[in-house]
């Protein structure tokens, strides 16, 4: 069962050869909505390839907010625990499906003897390491520069492209904990939204109309 999950992606990514490897010694993993895949100060004994679904990395501060620092979909895999897997420290993010998905978890110990072995294996950890970083930088950035309502629609906009649906289930609430804000800003400038015809909102439910 490994091996065809595998083999609906990653056949175009990896060779047959890394894909048997992959489907040996790997842990096929499902986990439900909301379900907590990894937390801060965790060890690191296995990698992650997401089959299906989407997974929300994330950020605590001493203080204990939290911030979204981005989502991993299929195809991908959490860079974090490359070097943190290596080095054996802890976790400094935490991991929570957004969705029911679907996973692979390869032994971190692999990690090195296929970067030397394989040709695309050592492609996919450097785009991933690539495509990581540009999201931290895109999260500063977004930090940085935009206004409160921007930082709202990007948000949501995004999450359309990770849900695969323009009516997101999710509450205010929940919107504000993944911004590190209030919810009664979240509830003003989502009814701005509105007005303005980029959003319809529902009871615990958005529909993004501008996108």
């Amino acid at each position: 069962m490994i091996r065809e999950k595998l083999e609906e992606y990653y056949s175009v990514v990896f060779e047959k050869e890394l894909i048997n490897e992959i489907a040996e010694v790997g842990i096929y993993k499902t986990v439900k909505e909301n379900d907590l895949l990894l937390d801060i100060g965790d060890t690191f004994e296995e990698i992650p390839l997401i089959l299906t679904g989407a997974i929300k990395i994330s950020r605590e501060t001493k203080k204990g907010d939290e911030i979204v620092l981005y989502f991993l979909e299929r195809g991908d895999t959490c860079t974090i625990t490359f070097g943190s897997g290596l080095n054996t420290s802890k976790s400094k993010v935490r991991g929570i499906a957004e969705k029911d998905s679907e996973l692979v978890l390869i032994p971190v110990e692999k990690l090195e003897e296929w970067m030397v072995k394989y040709k695309s294996w050592r492609n996919f950890v450097i785009d991933s390491y690539d495509i990581r970083l540009n999201e931290m930088l895109e999260a500063i950035d977004t930090l940085a520069f935009l206004k409160m309502d921007q930082r709202l629609f990007k948000y949501l906009t995004d999450k359309v492209q990770i849900m695969r649906s323009t009516l997101l289930n999710t509450t205010h609430q929940e919107i504000a904990i993944d911004l590190n804000t209030s919810r009664v800003v979240v509830s003003r400038l989502l009814k701005q939204l509105e007005n303005d015809g980029k959003i319809k909102l529902f009871r615990n439910k958005i529909e993004i109309l501008d996108f």
